[in-house]
């Protein structure tokens, strides 16, 4: 009887113990980071490399995307500003939804999609075939020369594909708003000039997109560090990639909201 009452207590310990314990390991891996990313930026090349793998590679699915919500963006706000008998300040809506919210926030969660999860699975495919292993037999620091890399890639390539997210968003709003609904195309650049503002606007929402790509490359290179060196530990080290990071952009995104506007 006691077993069993004690049992669902038991195991959410467990989990609780677990949490913490991957909680400071994940912070220890963190300065690990710091730590030897000096080794792996004097030899440029790797991360050169990687920026291609992580951000050139997304830029199909980014670009796309941007633009699609963008169209969205023109469709929804043409709709609702019609309400309101403001129709023309569609490019400002558009714009502003983009730098401030949705650029940054759906690139982030694109980028943990492609880039993210591959990371993962290409760091735990190369523990589980004990490649980390034979790396640490030669004197090689697998942080240094795997790890690290893959981290400033991702810092690197989130602000200049959220900015790309942004500038075919706001051109997806421009094709729905000006050749396909018709309002005036001075009056979408200018309403979008007027109420754009470069510091609270722009800027806020590429420092946005830095603190989401540290966030979601780091989740990522953590996990495939520490999958389990099987093929379903790897599966799901690349599940919990996505998961973590889509529920830690969201989570950033309100804290850093709440701060900057």
């Amino acid at each position: 009887m006691f077993e069993t009452i004690a049992a669902p207590w038991r195991k959410l310990g467990h989990l609780t113990i677990n949490a913490i314990w991957r909680l400071g390991f994940a912070a220890r891996f963190f300065g690990a980071i710091l730590l030897y990313s000096g080794q792996s930026l004097t030899r440029f090349g790797l991360t050169i490399r990687e920026v291609y793998f992580a951000g050139v590679l997304s830029l199909i699915i980014i670009t796309v995307s941007g633009l699609f919500v963008g169209m969205v963006l023109g469709l929804q706000g043409y709709t609702t500003l019609v309400r309101f008998g403001s129709a023309d300040a569609l490019g400002a809506v558009v714009a502003l939804a983009l730098l401030r919210e949705l650029g940054p926030v759906l690139a982030a969660l694109l980028f943990a999609s492609r880039a993210g999860s591959a990371m993962t699975a290409e760091i735990g495919l190369m523990k589980a075939t004990e490649q980390l292993d034979a790396m640490n037999v030669m004197a090689v620091n697998p942080i240094a020369r795997v790890v690290a890399p893959r981290f400033w890639a991702g810092v690197l390539s989130m602000p200049v594909l959220a900015a790309l997210f942004n500038m075919m968003g706001i051109f997806g709003g421009y094709l729905v708003g000006v050749l396909l609904i018709g309002i005036d195309e001075g009056t979408y650049w200018s309403q979008m000039q007027n109420a754009v503002d470069l510091y609270v606007d722009v800027v806020n929402g590429l420092i946005k997109s830095l603190v989401f790509g540290a966030a979601v490359t780091l989740i990522a290179v953590f996990e495939g560090y520490d999958a389990q060196p099987t093929a379903a530990g790897v599966s799901a080290a690349t599940t919990r990639t996505v998961v973590t990071s889509a529920l830690a952009v969201l989570a950033l995104d309100f804290v850093l909201t709440a701060f900057m506007f």
